[in-house]
Parts: C-alpha cells; sequence; structure tokens
C-alpha cells in the first residue's frame, strides 16, 4: 500500500506580502549597511587611534584624543563660533520664514508664485557660488561698503572679512539670506492644509494679522516648525561651505566651524585620522542630544 504524498504548505497572503516587503527592503538595507553603519563604526574604532594615516595603532589610553579635546583651543573656538552661528542665525531664520509663508498664502496677494520663486531662489544657488558672491560683495571695496559710504551709514569702509565680528556677521547673514526660503517652502505646504475660512472667521472677529499669526498659524505649524527646526540645527553644527569659501576661517580660526577644522585636521594640516573621527562623533553626540532635546520640548501630545 502506498503511502500519499504530504501536500505543499501554501504560504498565506500574509506571509507572502511580507516575503516580497522583505524582498524590496533587503538592497536598500543592505547598502545603508556597507555605506553608512560601517564606515560609522571603523570611524568609532578610528577615533581611538594614533599615528600616520598608512600605520595607525591604538592610543594609550583609547580615550587619548577624546582628553586632547578638552585642551584644543582651536577646537573648543570652533565649537564657540558654531554655537554662535546656530544661536543668532537659526532663530531669525525660521522667523523670517514663518513670517515670508504667511504673507505669500495670502490668496488675494497679486504675483505670488513671483515672489515664492524670488524668495527660494536662493536656495538653488550653488554652495560655493554665493559664497563667492557674498566674499566679493563684502570685500573692503566691494558694494556694501560703497552703498553704505554713500547714504552717510557709516564713516569709513569696514574690512568686514577680516573683523572676527564682522566676519561671523557674514556668515549669518549669508545663511539667513540663503537657507530662510527653503523652511518657507514647508511652512507654506503646511499652511495649505489649514482652511482659509478659520481666517476669515478670524478676521470676521476682529483678530488683525499679528493676532492670526500667533493664535492660529504658530498653533498649527507646531509639528513643522518642529521638524525644521531639528533640520536647521543638524545642518548648522556641520556648518562647512561658509566657513571655508567665505572667511577660511579666519582671522585667526575666529570664524572656523566644527567641520571645517575636522577637514583641516584630516586633510590639510599633519593629517591626523584618529582625532578627526574623535571629533566627528562629538558632532554626532551635540547633534543627538540637541534633537532629543528639541523633540522633548516641541512635543506637546
Amino acid at each position: 500500500m502506498t503511502k500519499p504524498t504530504p501536500k505543499k504548505r501554501r504560504l498565506s497572503m500574509e506571509q507572502k506580502q511580507s516575503l516580497a516587503g522583505w524582498a524590496f527592503l533587503l538592497p536598500a538595507t543592505l547598502l545603508i549597511v556597507c555605506l553608512s553603519f560601517y564606515p560609522m563604526f571603523k570611524a568609532l574604532l578610528t577615533s581611538f587611534m594614533r599615528g600616520k594615516p598608512t600605520a595607525l595603532v591604538y592610543s594609550d589610553p583609547l580615550w587619548r584624543n577624546y582628553q586632547f579635546m578638552l585642551k584644543d583651543k582651536v577646537f573648543i573656538q570652533s565649537i564657540t563660533n558654531t554655537f554662535t552661528y546656530l544661536i543668532i542665525q537659526v532663530p531669525i531664520m525660521l522667523i523670517l520664514a514663518i513670517i515670508f509663508a504667511s504673507l505669500l498664502n495670502n490668496k488675494d496677494l497679486k504675483f505670488r508664485g513671483l515672489f515664492r520663486t524670488c524668495i527660494f531662489l536662493p536656495c538653488a544657488t550653488g554652495l560655493v557660488a554665493y559664497s563667492m558672491i557674498f566674499r566679493t560683495l563684502f570685500t573692503y571695496d566691494g558694494m556694501i561698503n560703497n552703498v553704505l559710504l554713500k547714504f552717510g551709514l557709516i564713516s569709513e569702509a569696514i574690512n568686514w572679512l577680516n573683523d572676527p565680528v564682522y566676519a561671523k556677521a557674514v556668515i549669518i547673514i549669508g545663511l539667513i539670506w540663503r537657507w530662510t526660503g527653503y523652511n518657507m517652502v514647508f511652512y507654506l505646504s503646511a499652511m495649505q492644509g489649514i482652511e482659509y475660512s478659520i481666517y476669515e472667521a478670524a478676521r470676521i472677529d476682529g483678530a488683525n494679522a499679528y493676532q492670526q499669526l500667533i493664535r492660529i498659524t504658530i498653533p498649527l505649524l507646531r509639528p513643522i516648525i518642529l521638524v525644521t527646526a531639528v533640520m536647521s540645527t543638524n545642518g548648522t553644527l556641520q556648518l562647512f561651505d561658509e566657513s571655508v569659501n567665505l572667511t577660511r576661517g579666519g582671522p585667526a580660526n575666529m570664524t572656523i566651524t566644527m567641520s571645517h577644522y575636522i577637514y583641516n585636521t584630516m586633510f590639510l594640516n599633519n593629517p591626523n585620522f584618529g582625532y578627526a573621527a574623535a571629533m566627528s562623533f562629538v558632532i554626532l553626540i551635540m547633534v543627538a542630544i540637541l534633537a532629543a532635546i528639541q523633540m522633548k520640548v516641541g512635543d506637546k501630545r
């Protein structure tokens, strides 16, 4: 008597969908692991090493690079400079972005498309190109000094790029000019989901434009404001192009950023991969802590 052949167990629809999902995710997951997480792990190991790039050995003690950071005056100055840009530039930029988005969300405003394009256009400008333009505008005999002298706002030309305070101001102005329109687009798109009848009802009740902005727009935009704040903080802590192309980190490292100093340490000034990797992880920790604080403060659920 022959034994009955066992029936093959068929996969359920849910299992098939799960397998299909993993099949689509697997290539991207492998790429992320290979191109992001593995280099991060190697960088962490490198941060505990010293020596020439071709002959790295583990430091004794292992945390030697992190200890040296506390004594490195240039690194401490780069942290001070970066947080100065962060504290001044990010709030001004986000406030201007909200104001512009609120103004351009008015359906009765003529040429709205033109104004939106003009404000967003700086974001589409190349980083190196706009840095070169700003460097030309703010030279000792540049257009900014000529205009200020012509209108009698200053008595003598300002050496913008060779004075520590003015050089920082130039970087902050450049950042605000370039990234305000980028954040404005986020707010403007979020405002499209707010019923215009709410503003009309508020206007009938006697609310002016400022009251509508404070009582209606900003509370409803809280989630997207949180997102842009986190992204702007992350971007500012990794600021590189403006420091390199606008001021070269000068005068005397008074405008250098953390990323700029890491670049100099790794590739220019007696390359030190271990110390540069250690500084990179300090930036990672700073970004994570500030993002966590912003999420904690901004989440009102």
